[in-house]
């Protein structure tokens, strides 16, 4: 089984890589860089996690970094502004599952926990799912945030997720949290999805 994981510098993609390493899971690590929206610390965070994971199951994990400035630009000046992360989320399984079909995966993987943050209630990640064919797991989904970090202590992820980096600054104050998709295809139809996805494949670094 082959995975394309959506890493971040965060607690719980990372954990949920290690879930599906457990697995006997062949991964790529595919990180966005939200850069300038965020810093160098988030990206710096999220190398550092894969080496970790690289030390703790003995085995390299091939990475590629994905610019996402142009994606967040076009949605934060043509798109409501509250549905902001949804329209982030999807285009981010859009790319991805164009490198799945690069690198012949099975499936994408994350690290969503149900509810936990505005893009993670049910309604948003049937929302979001739906921008792609391919599967998406989610060994996380029924852990709360406790039991998450438990598992970061285990692998020795935790102290670098919370080093400090900044937070996304371009989400909304006021995400929506009950996205309705035929909404969302309209906010699409405002920007050049297929234009937006095609950039981010070209620029695409390998590590």
């Amino acid at each position: 089984m082959k995975l394309i994981s959506l890493i971040s510098g965060g607690i719980d993609s990372p954990v949920a890589t290690h879930m599906m390493l457990e697995r006997k899971a062949e991964i790529v690590a595919v990180h966005f860089d939200n850069r300038p929206f965020t810093d160098e610390g988030q990206l710096n965070k999220t190398k550092s996690l894969i080496k970790e994971l690289e030390k703790h199951h003995n085995r390299e994990i091939k990475t590629i970094i994905v610019p996402h400035k142009e994606s967040h630009i076009a949605f934060g000046k043509h798109c409501k502004r509250n549905l902001h992360c949804v329209l982030c989320r999807r285009m981010m399984f859009r790319i991805a599952e164009k490198i799945a079909q690069l690198e012949k995966a099975d499936a994408l993987l994350t690290g969503e926990s149900l509810g936990q943050v505005a893009s993670q209630t049910l309604r948003n990640i049937r929302t979001e799912s739906q921008a792609v064919e391919i599967p998406i797991l989610r060994p996380l989904i029924g852990l709360d945030k406790l039991e998450i970090e438990k598992f970061a202590k285990e692998i020795g992820t935790y102290e670098i997720s919370i080093l400090p980096g900044m937070c996304c600054t371009i989400v909304p104050k006021r995400p929506s949290t009950f996205s309705r998709l035929s909404v969302v295809l309209e906010e699409e139809k405002k920007v050049d999805i297929e234009g937006l996805v095609k950039k981010a494949m070209n620029g695409v670094i390998k590590i």
